[in-house]
């Protein structure tokens, strides 16, 4: 039979999360810290704006870069927050649209993206779905900002250095310091950094620190999916100061022909949304980042994350799925390391659930080590 399937599929590879997800099928009920999914709902009070925009028949297609309020409203908070004078922003299908549209815009066939590793695993698949290739830079095992290493994996063929902090899947977030060594290298070759910032208001330990705020060719994702639970709702945005605003029409040329535009009476949410005070869910997890940090720290290596839902945990053993395996057979979801890393030692735990199921977790777990 003749093969219709691009070659460039190829370069996707699910079977690692696609064999634990057929193991996991046959599970009932199980204690589920797979997905980084919030345990809590979109507030009333923006579903009911949302609600509204769609009675008042805002359904239809808003202009490409998005609806010029919301594009206001996040202007404002950068100029706030980051100190950028005249950000050019464009409204997202989330961040994951945000990184489709930036690869597409910025990766030529042999550039080279340099990627702490352990990283979002979008990161990866995109890369090379664009034709470039990714520079991988070990960050184990306190997944604090590999500065040195960076520097090190920098050639002339370098178009990329990626952020992502607070992390998926670590949790870590990275110092002033460290960002500001890292900016260095950046500037001395004009090396443009992406910085996913989805996580940013999940930060448990003290403010989360902003390459956005230290140099100018940052191309700045963030989004509501997580803070404000809107994960379906598909609401994110690229920003971009002065000397990168190029960059931010390309994004939205490209999206004209991909996206064509976020989902119009959901943005009309987002623009109260920007604004809206999600301080309590933030309390709540840090909560359960402690209670799962305390229950496990004497029985497996855990770097103690300071930020967003995740913990990266070293694997009994040295295998992260054959961990995974045996936790799934004692009905717990969990993913392991190597969908995330080009190591398959540590397993990811996301703690978006009640407390008594975390405190279900952390015994099975503690079974386990």
């Amino acid at each position: 039979m003749k093969n219709y399937i691009a070659d460039r599929t190829s370069l996707v590879d699910a079977s690692g999360i696609r064999r634990i997800f057929n193991l996991a099928a046959s599970m009932k009920d199980p204690v589920n810290l797979s997905i980084g999914l919030p345990d809590f709902d979109v507030p009333d009070a923006l579903k009911q704006v949302a609600i509204g925009a769609i009675e008042q028949g805002q359904n239809r297609y808003s202009v490409t870069s998005g609806s010029p309020e919301l594009g206001r409203k996040i202007s404002e908070k950068i100029r706030s927050d980051i100190g950028w004078s005249d950000p050019s922003v464009l409204v997202t299908s989330g961040v994951s649209g945000g990184l489709v549209l930036a690869f597409m815009a910025l990766i030529n066939p042999g550039d080279e993206v340099i990627i702490p590793d352990p990283y979002f695993v979008m990161y990866k698949h995109l890369v090379n779905l664009f034709g470039g290739k990714c520079v991988f830079v070990d960050s184990y095992p306190d997944f604090a900002l590999p500065v040195e290493k960076i520097a090190n994996a920098i050639t002339d063929k370098t178009k990329l250095i990626i952020l992502n902090s607070p992390s998926n899947p670590t949790g870590v977030v990275y110092s002033s310091e460290q960002i500001e060594a890292v900016v260095k290298i950046a500037a001395e070759k004009e090396i443009l950094i992406i910085s996913d910032e989805i996580y940013d208001k999940f930060c448990y330990d003290g403010p989360c620190p902003s390459v956005a705020k230290q140099y100018d060719k940052t191309l700045l994702l963030s989004g509501f999916s997580k803070s404000h639970a809107m994960t379906g709702w598909r609401l994110g945005y690229a920003a971009a100061g002065e000397s990168l605003k190029p960059v931010i029409e390309e994004m939205t040329k490209l999206q004209q022909y991909t996206f064509v535009c976020a989902p119009t009476p959901l943005q009309q949410a987002a623009i109260t949304a920007v604004d809206y005070d999600v301080s309590s869910h933030i309390a709540d997890y840090k909560v359960k980042r402690d209670m799962v940090y305390n229950g496990l720290k004497d029985k497996f290596e855990i770097a103690k994350p300071g930020g967003a839902f995740y913990m990266f945990i070293k694997a009994p053993g040295g295998s992260g799925t054959e961990f995974v395996e045996r936790a799934i057979r004692k009905n717990l979801l969990i993913i392991p390391g190597g969908v995330f890393s080009e190591k398959d030692t540590h397993f990811r735990i996301c703690y978006t659930t009640g407390n008594d199921k975390l405190a279900e977790a952390i015994e099975i777990l503690r079974s386990l080590a």
